[in-house]
């Protein structure tokens, strides 16, 4: 992103504000591209991606974004964006953007992999237009609790009111630090939303091995709170646990422009997670335009892969890890158009830390491609796109040595906690190494928590 010189200033200001409760997440730097950018996508791959264009790539459907900022001229996504809207409270307008993390996401939805030749980023949706809807995540300023609660409501309302079927929330906060009333606020505006035909689809969060808090929207009734899956459809170690969790997704070495120098980055986390089952949701919904929210996601249920211990669901992977493929050529029957197939739309979780099945579990010191992106500084060839390495949390904010000590003075009254769903809270902001260093030499994954899913169920072998 340009931002290496800034690494040493960036990992003090980093520190400061960890102790003043703020959590934030690494900066993005350049990875080699030895490759196309496509041939770096191995999850549209083991999606089957070129099979289901095929039938459809997402044609008549919106998908809004709501996250914090978006680059509207990346190649990869002009023509993809609808006129949108901020409600950040921020200057400069919904394409503006202090980190890639909306861009990312709208990618992974929606890319047309025009840029370099048509060897760009493809979203798993391409036919998809977006809509991107801007907030304060964090990366305009501190944000409040209650600022961020409020501002998603406004933003889902105004995705409701312009015909989205589908919004995507790659965000959230620890529940344990909303009232009661933005929490009833925000629940009531979700019902409204599904009761107005509208799938809302958040990521979990990413700190399993952090306490593992319940994080809202995610934890929410009427959302369809997304967990990570790796390359085999084990259970990433950051990925959140817990009732909350209903579909997994592909969350590792998840490669998508965004808006670094050399426009494409690759992370890891529940984030890119929803924003893959958004657009499977989209995929299915553009075959069957007459089916409700309640009938698509009942579809993405039955057809994902099913957790290996038997269960229907187990809090690990929820029903299972979607799959968009077989929802398209085998949906079976989509059951009652008014019938939610979630018993947790009822009632939200409780905003206690759910059981962690890793809560003794060492955390890694350094960050790995299954949780936030490392941050790996490396050249790459003149003739090709690079990769970088972003973040899967949070992105930096606009920090200057001013605010830091601003902040700091009132860090006992002011706890803002935004926190993107990809890095767990803890590890180090970027890890630096060699120029000319490939990409594969970045540090391994934390050990996942569940075996692999045995090849017949397994999403990303068939």
């Amino acid at each position: 992103m340009g931002r290496t010189n800034a690494r040493a200033r960036w990992r003090a200001a980093a520190a400061a504000l960890l102790a003043a409760g703020i959590v934030v997440g690494p900066v993005a730097a350049p990875a080699v591209a030895d490759g196309s950018i496509r041939e770096k996508q191995w999850h549209l791959d083991s999606m089957r991606a070129s099979e289901m264009w095929k039938v459809t790539k997402g044609q008549g459907i919106t998908v809004a974004v709501i996250d914090g900022g978006f680059k509207l001229d990346h190649p990869d996504l002009v023509g993809q964006f609808l006129p949108g809207k901020d409600f950040s409270g921020g200057s400069g307008g919904v394409g503006t953007y202090a980190d890639g993390h909306g861009t990312e996401m709208s990618s992974l939805i929606a890319g047309t992999g025009k840029s370099v030749g048509g060897t760009g980023a493809y979203g798993l949706a391409p036919g998809v237009k977006i809509l991107p809807l801007k907030i304060n995540n964090g990366s305009v300023s501190a944000a409040l609790p209650s600022d961020f609660i409020s501002q998603v409501g406004q933003a889902v309302n105004y995705a409701v009111d312009q015909g989205a079927k589908v919004i995507n929330i790659s965000q959230g906060m620890d529940a344990a630090r909303f009232s009661s009333g933005d929490v009833g606020s925000l629940t009531r505006i979700l019902a409204e939303a599904r009761s107005k035909g509208v799938l809302v689809v958040a990521s979990v969060g990413n700190e399993a091995q952090s306490g593992n808090p319940v994080s809202y929207p995610g934890g929410l009734p009427n959302v369809v709170g997304v967990g990570a899956v790796d390359h085999g459809a084990t259970v990433t170690a950051e990925s959140e646990k817990g009732s909350q969790v209903v579909l997994a997704a592909p969350g590792m070495d998840i490669v998508a422009a965004c808006t670094a120098d050399t426009g494409y980055c690759q992370s890891h986390g529940t984030s890119d997670a929803a924003a893959l089952v958004s657009a499977s949701a989209a995929l299915v919904w553009s075959v069957h335009q007459d089916w409700t929210a309640n009938q698509v996601l009942r579809v993405l249920i039955n057809t994902a892969g099913k957790p290996q211990d038997g269960s229907v669901r187990n809090d690990l992977i929820g029903y299972g890890a979607v799959r968009p493929r077989v929802a398209l050529t085998d949906p079976g029957d989509p059951g009652p158009a008014n019938v939610s197939p979630l018993a947790t739309d009822a009632a939200a979780p409780s905003a206690a830390p759910a059981p962690s099945a890793s809560a003794s579990a060492p955390v890694s010191s350094v960050p790995s491609p299954s949780g936030s992106p490392t941050g790996v500084a490396v050249g790459a060839p003149s003739v090709q796109p690079q990769v970088e390495e972003s973040s899967g949390s949070s992105s930096p904010l606009p920090i200057v040595a001013g605010v830091v000590v601003g902040l700091l003075v009132v860090a006992g009254v002011v706890f803002a906690v935004v926190r993107r769903r990809r890095k767990p809270a803890g590890q180090p902001d970027v890890v630096q190494v060699p120029p000319q260093q490939p990409m594969g030499a970045v540090p391994p994954p934390p050990p996942s928590y569940q075996p692999p899913v045995p090849p017949e169920d397994n999403p990303y072998a068939r």
